[in-house]
């Protein structure tokens, strides 16, 4: 399994050149110190719902108040937000990522969560996964438990062997692939690209890091994505761990 990120909440080039206008008083420079782009939308969001000024108007009066003496104020704000359960407003910060070689049992698990995700899945039907087709045949994810035998694993890899057999015989008999799909396991791997809200992300990982019951795989996506989110929003990470 890998993940990658492609892309994330930014702010406009016009916001960052007024935010940087205006905190002069600050250590850190938009963009490149510890201020994110995500910071940013959550205090413009947050403000917006509590006070009479415009988003603009609040990054123009209290950017400084907020991020100025390292972000305490900033940080204040967030916490108490997240306890609150005034999540609506981290809707606005969202993250796209790259998902390669996860199963499709992972796949139908994960589109249980639907609110606030966006899916784009390599398909079956329009790829075609013959030994000699440019794929080069289908590839599989071997679940935790048949790792753990090694009897079990070579016949769990037989199986699959089998299955592409099969595939490449109905191929060869002018079977369209849409309908040789049909003896793909679950196993089976795929791709995608997945974009979801922070909000919907922080939930999703609550139900499915290790320690609640979700299935080994799952688990590992959800430690994956929440290690990427915050590299790149390092202030989300206690977000992570609250219940």
């Amino acid at each position: 399994m890998n993940v990658e990120l492609l892309a994330h909440t930014q702010i406009s080039k016009s916001i960052e050149d007024r935010l940087i206008e205006n905190a002069e008083k600050l250590d850190s420079v938009v963009g490149f110190g510890t201020i994110t782009y995500g910071q940013i939308v959550a205090l413009a969001a947050i403000r917006q719902c509590y006070s009479y000024k415009t988003a603009l108007e609040v990054l123009d009066t209290e950017f400084v108040k907020y991020f100025g003496d390292k972000g305490k104020e900033g940080k204040r704000l967030f916490n108490q937000i997240v306890k609150s359960g005034h999540t609506s407003t981290l809707e606005h910060i969202s993250f796209t990522f790259a998902v390669e070689g996860v199963s499709r049992s992972l796949l139908a698990q994960l589109t249980r969560h639907r609110v606030g995700f966006s899916y784009s899945v390599q398909s079956q039907r329009y790829v075609q996964f013959g030994s000699e087709s440019r794929s080069g045949g289908f590839d599989y994810v071997v679940p935790e438990n048949f790792k753990k035998d090694e009897k079990l694993h070579q016949y769990f890899t037989e199986c699959m062997e089998d299955v592409q057999c099969e595939y490449d015989n109905f191929l060869r008999l002018g079977v369209p692939q849409e309908d040789c799909r049909a003896l793909l396991p679950n196993a089976a791997a795929t791709n995608l690209v997945l974009t979801v809200n922070l909000r919907a992300l922080l939930d999703f990982y609550r139900k499915r890091k290790p320690g609640k019951g979700a299935q080994h795989e799952i688990t590992v996506l959800a430690e994956k994505l929440k290690k990427v989110v915050v590299e790149v929003e390092p202030w989300t990470a206690e977000f992570f761990e609250m219940e």
